[in-house]
């Protein structure tokens, strides 16, 4: 899919006549997708435990709604409501993930009920009107970026850097890892092929990082989601909890024979989904800087493509943070590049339906083909 993201955005930089990869629009990119690839990020985890939420669009609306009482009408620091909404979309999560786990109702019941639920009432707390504006400060979440050195170029230095510093730790570690597989007698790639792909990673590493720098640097919501990933990546990776998720999702019962402890383990992921909701919310109130009642309307539907499409299996057990990003990256770089090209949202919903329709084909092909 990674190989799949770059032909479509050198497809739609051809067809757009080079304005895809602009700074501008790179920058915009980034800022218009963040919340969906935070979804995205909660919803593999909810896919690879074989569950689904159909509520976190309406969770993400309730909860800007709620910070947009709190900080808007209630003068709090924006810490604190931030802090407090956050703790709703875990208390939410919990709600959800206790009739899942616990009374054992399908989620697309739960969540699908979960969905009207926060709907109706996002629209009852905002008595069917926007709150606005937010604080600047809050605000700089979706729309500031990191300072840079005082520098006498107009090169935004620091995010050059912090390229080069990204490379070498990429390097450090993937060299390390060949090392240990070696060590363990475990089958590695030819150095060829390692070697092309640290040299192909780095490049389009720094190639971002350098369009960014020409604009005004690093978001500062590209750190967060680069937290985010890097933290999820490591939890399900090297963890024991990531295992739990993995074998939950690919044999419920053969893994509560084998000692995880499945119900638990449901209901913490739904806990996860809720508070990546929230911040998906806060996120898309800052950069919106007003709470609507229509906020949140199919950013399920956006983060259950993204999964998919990043390689997700439909039966659980199978996917990948990384491959949930990408997949979110493919369908934002599909969004903005058939807007660019003039193509009404008619086509780009058809276009996007059908790109989900071939992703979780594709996969079924693989699993009866290797089965």
């Amino acid at each position: 899919m990674f190989i799949a993201l770059i032909l479509i955005m050198a497809l739609f930089q051809l067809l757009s006549g080079g304005v895809l990869l602009k700074p501008l629009n790179i920058t915009n990119l980034i800022l218009q997708n963040s919340y969906i690839l935070i979804l995205a990020i909660g919803m593999l985890l909810v896919i690879i435990t074989g569950h689904i939420d159909l509520s976190v669009g309406s969770i993400a609306a309730f909860v800007g709604a709620i910070s947009a009482i709190l900080m808007v009408e209630n003068g709090m620091p924006f810490l604190l409501a931030m802090l407090i909404s956050i703790l709703i979309g875990a208390a939410v999560g919990a709600w959800q993930g206790f009739w899942v786990a616990y009374v054992r109702i399908p989620s697309f019941i739960v969540t699908l009920a979960g969905m009207l639920l926060f709907r109706g009432l996002t629209m009852l707390v905002l008595d069917g009107q926007s709150i606005a504006p937010f604080p600047d400060a809050f605000r700089k979440i979706s729309t500031g970026f990191l300072p840079d050195f005082q520098s006498a170029v107009s090169l935004h230095m620091l995010t050059v850097a912090v390229g080069l510093v990204l490379s070498l730790v990429y390097m450090m570690m993937e060299w390390r890892g060949r090392l240990t597989q070696q060590r363990y007698g475990f089958e590695t790639a030819p150095a060829s092929i390692f070697i092309a792909k640290l040299v192909g990673v780095i490049i389009v590493v720094n190639l971002l990082t350098y369009v960014l720098a020409l604009y005004n640097g690093i978001p500062n919501i590209l750190v967060l989601l680069f937290a985010l990933i890097a933290l999820y990546t490591y939890v399900m990776r090297k963890t024991v909890m990531g295992r739990h998720i993995y074998a939950l999702g690919g044999n419920e019962k053969a893994a509560r024979l084998s000692g995880v402890k499945t119900k638990k383990m449901t209901f913490w992921v739904f806990v996860n989904m809720g508070v990546l909701s929230a911040l998906a919310g806060l996120v898309f109130a800052a950069r919106l800087n007003a709470a609507t009642p229509k906020a949140g309307v199919n950013f399920e539907l956006d983060a259950i493509a993204a999964c998919f499409i990043g390689g997700a299996s439909a039966t659980g057990g199978v996917g990948t943070v990384i491959g949930a990003i990408i997949g979110g990256l493919v369908m934002g770089v599909m969004n903005n590049g058939m807007s660019l090209i003039g193509l009404g949202i008619d086509y780009q919903q058809g276009i996007k339906g059908l790109v989900l329709l071939l992703a979780v084909a594709f996969d079924l092909y693989n699993k009866n083909k290797s089965a």
